[in-house]
Parts: C-alpha cells; structure tokens; sequence
C-alpha cells in the first residue's frame, strides 16, 4: 500500500512537470519499488529528489537550490491532493485508482520521445481535476507548514489590522500566509509550461489556477475570545485557509461544470466550444476531449473498467449499480466483517470496544 502510494504522488509530479525532478527521480523510485517487499519503508524527501538539480532550469532548479524544505512541502501536498481525489471519485467509473500504470494513462496517451512526451497528454476532465486539486494541495500544504512554524521563510500573516466595522472584535492571532503559498506553488506547479505557446499549455496553466484560487478565494474568519470565566471582553479574529474537503468539493463541483474548449485564432486564449456558452471564469476547470466512458478495462486510456466493483444496488445515483456496471449486471455475495461494538467511554479519557463479527450483503459489478 505504501509503495502504490509513493509511485502515484510521484507519477503525479513526472505528469505534472515532465522534465522536472521527480521526472529525473521517477525512474529510480520505481525500481526501487520493484526491488522491496510490499509495505516495506520508501520515503520520499527532498534530498532524493534534489540531488539531480543540475540537469533542471529556471525556478524549480532555484527552489531545489535553495529552498529544499519547500520542495518537502510540495511533496505533502502531492499526496493531499491523491487522498482527496480518490475521495471525491470514490463512486465514479474512473474512480482515481493508483493501480498499476492505468492512472498515468489518464493523463497521457503515448510518451513518445525525447522532451516531447508532453505533448500527448488528454485533455479531458479528469485531466483538469488532477492539475486543480494538487495545485491546490501544493498550496495547502506550503501556507500550513508556514502557520505551524515549519518553514523559515514564512510565518504567520499579521497584515489584517484594526477592527471591524461595528468595533465588536478586532484582527489578531496567526492568520494564515495564503499568498506565500499561493506564490510557491505557482512557481514549482508552473515552471516547466509557462514559456510555452499551444492549447495544452493554457491548459494546464488555467487548471493550476484554479486549483489554487479554490483555496485563496475561500479564506475563512476564525475568531476567539479573552476574558475572564469564558467572558468575551477581547475578541480577536484572523484568515484561516478552507478546510481541504471544503476545497475538493468545491473543485469537484467544478468538474461537474466544466467547459470544453478550443484554442483561439492566434493561440493566445481559450475560447468555448459553442456559440452561446459564456467563457470560462478563472475558477472554472477547462477540457478539450471528451472522456472515455470507463466501462471496460483499456490500459491504452487509462481505464480499468468496473468489472469487481462494489455498488449501490439501491441507489439510482453514480455510485449505483446500474450506472457503475454499465448496465451489465450486478452479483450479490455475503462477506463477514469485524466491527467496533459494546464501546465504553472509560474516565479518562479511554473509549474501549470489543470486536465483533457481522454478515453483510455486497453487490459487485460482473
């Protein structure tokens, strides 16, 4: 479990960032994978990662240089975004899956060769959430770890000052420095395409956006009060980023919405496909290709198929059976499963269960 997780959060990255440094380390680490017994430790760090930053150029290289811990950072909000994807797919046909090599080859049809490999990549909707939820993530994770005290670069943002209108609290306390974060994920997320000139680019520029403004553009105000015996004689409040589930359903929403595109005459802009379509705001997540639908298992685009799946033989909604097994059918099968029961709360502070063993029913995709 731990190995998938490692190849996928960097197979995020070397899709993401094609000659960066997890590219230059995707490689290595999946040999090493190959080479270990399943569950047995292979950490991902900045050291592993940088140690080739001499064949990169512009800020990437100059953040591996120099700020290695940002690149740590960037890491963990790699894997942020991998947990909330397959959250928020759970119940889809393509549901995020790091299985073997299929989830790559959402992203990209054939590799190709030389620097070029990019070029491939799908555009399709699926494409679009990844680029916005690790962009998010990225963003997430660098702002937190400047909260927390983690980073020397950053700390708390104090630029909230005085009180409210009505004069019934006033900022104070560790907001949140959004716009550090903001600024280091555009750098590492956007360094290897923002120079180029195609759709795909403006693309993947666009969808990083967005990630990233699903985060910035919901900050929250948090407030406390200081008094004595619980009084609220001194109220104070500061920005909090979004809770990250708040930002993957917001992102999914997006999904749900999103705009098909085309390039415009002079390659600059992204234009709707349609007539009477409004053009995408920049929080909208953009696609030019329609998605595969997923039924059937296609290593060539990515899809597994739904053949196994555990489904919802009541529910007439995605994750139902009908829709998940593309109208092939459904078995039914009697599992035993061991659950919490007979919990005690014990003084203090102790919740102590027993385990117990329960038949229930699944359906399952034929």
């Amino acid at each position: 479990m731990a190995s998938a997780q490692l190849a996928f959060t960097v197979f995020f990255f070397y899709l993401l960032c094609p000659t960066s440094i997890i590219g230059l380390w995707w490689a290595e680490t999946l040999n090493q994978i190959s080479h270990r017994a399943v569950g047995s430790p292979l950490v991902m760090d900045h050291r592993s990662i940088c140690r080739k930053t001499r064949r990169l150029i512009g800020k990437q290289a100059e953040i591996c240089r120099k700020e290695p811990e940002i690149v740590q950072e960037v890491i963990k909000g790699a894997k942020l975004g991998t947990g909330e994807c397959q959250f928020q797919f759970k119940e889809r046909r393509w549901n995020c899956s790091t299985a073997d090599k299929f989830f790559g080859r959402i992203l990209m049809q054939d590799r190709g060769r030389g620097n070029d490999w990019w070029r491939n990549l799908q555009d399709i909707r699926e494409t679009a959430f990844v680029y916005a939820v690790t962009s998010a993530g990225v963003t997430f994770a660098v702002t937190q770890s400047c909260s927390m005290g983690e980073l020397l670069q950053c700390g708390c943002d104090y630029q909230m000052k005085g009180e409210s209108p009505d004069g019934s609290w006033e900022w104070g306390g560790c907001g949140d420095d959004i716009d550090f974060g903001y600024t280091k994920s555009r750098e590492f997320m956007d360094a290897q395409t923002r120079h180029r000139s195609d759709i795909r680019t403006l693309l993947t520029l666009h969808n990083n956006e967005a990630g990233r403004l699903a985060v910035k553009n919901f900050m929250r105000t948090e407030c406390k009060c200081h008094g004595l015996s619980g009084s609220c004689a001194v109220k104070t409040c500061w920005k909090k980023m979004p809770i990250f589930r708040e930002v993957g359903v917001r992102l999914k929403e997006r999904f749900n919405g999103a705009f098909q595109v085309m390039g415009s005459n002079n390659g600059k802009h992204l234009i709707p496909v349609g007539d009477t379509i409004k053009a995408p705001t920049a929080e909208d997540l953009v696609y030019t290709n329609e998605s595969p639908n997923f039924c059937k298992r296609n290593r060539k685009t990515g899809s597994q198929g739904t053949k196994g799946r555990a489904c919802n033989a009541t529910s007439m909604g995605i994750g139902g059976c009908d829709l998940l097994c593309c109208g092939r059918g459904y078995k039914e099968r009697q599992v035993v499963v061991e659950e919490n029961c007979k919990c005690r709360f014990h003084w203090c502070c102790v919740v102590k269960c027993s385990k117990c063993t329960a038949v229930k029913t699944v359906h399952e995709c034929l």
